[in-house]
């Protein structure tokens, strides 16, 4: 078992794989993406509340799921990588970092505008929306640390412990709409899910959702790829299969 994790886990084995992978990914990931945004932009109903601006749910709410299910990809990445020194998972750890930070900013850019019509304001210190920004704080600090401390398994360490104290913000953020008063609504997809609950979401609204839930995980899975790909090169870059793969590059 231990020799299978470490083969599959070789930075080279990884490298190779991913080559492999991220054109299925790419192709992939467009075509739920188109036909999430035909469903969401022209063959979804408006709320009867809402109006148009109902449509920017369709990429709010992916967004925000986005940002928490990354955090914990990479929590758990980075400690792996703490507690078994793997390097892979490191890498997968500094590679998700932007790419959470980039979803979380879009849920909270789009709550604002979304919020704007529908509370009055495009920000209000709210339970929901304070927690969140306090994820993004979190992902810029581990970017930073990432950026700051020139070895690269050190910033992986120090990274590593900042990411796993966050992990208490993201129960706070999925349950602040139950533990506290908040204007912001709560979850319906997400308990249909957790327990067995039938969606208070009309289905022509729901599929759409759905299909942008997919379309932005595979985006998730094709950036994180790429990223990791080029990070591995630059953690790799005095060994030997990287300096072979470098020599048989052709010359532009």
């Amino acid at each position: 078992m231990w020799a299978f994790l470490q083969k599959h886990s070789s930075p080279k084995y990884f490298y190779n794989l991913s080559g492999y992978l991220i054109p299925w990914f790419g192709w992939i990931c467009l075509a739920f993406m188109l036909e999430g945004l035909f469903f969401s932009l022209f063959a979804s109903p408006p709320d009867y509340q809402q109006g148009e601006s109902v449509r920017i749910m369709y990429v709010h709410v992916p967004a925000a799921w986005m940002s928490l299910f990354i955090y914990m990809v990479m929590a758990i990445a980075a400690g792996i990588g703490l507690i078994w020194r793997i390097k892979l998972a490191e890498v997968i750890a500094a590679s998700s970092a932007p790419i959470g930070a980039s979803f979380t900013f879009l849920a909270l850019a789009t709550g604002s505008l979304w919020g704007k019509p529908m509370w009055g304001t495009w920000w209000v210190w709210d339970a929901r929306l304070t927690s969140e920004l306090i994820l993004l704080f979190l992902y810029l600090g581990i970017i930073a640390l990432n950026s700051a401390i020139e070895d690269k398994r050190t910033a992986s360490r120090a990274s590593a412990v900042l990411a796993l104290v966050g992990i208490v913000n993201i129960p706070i953020i999925h349950y602040s709409v139950e533990w506290w008063n908040t204007l912001h609504q709560g979850s319906s997809v997400t308990q249909m899910i957790t327990e067995f609950k039938a969606p208070t979401i009309d289905i022509s609204m729901l599929i759409p959702l759905l299909l942008m839930a997919v379309a932005f995980k595979l985006f998730y899975a094709l950036v994180v790829l790429m990223r990791a790909r080029g990070e591995i090169l630059e953690r790799e870059r005095n060994t030997r299969w990287v300096q072979e793969l470098v020599s048989h590059q052709p010359v532009k």
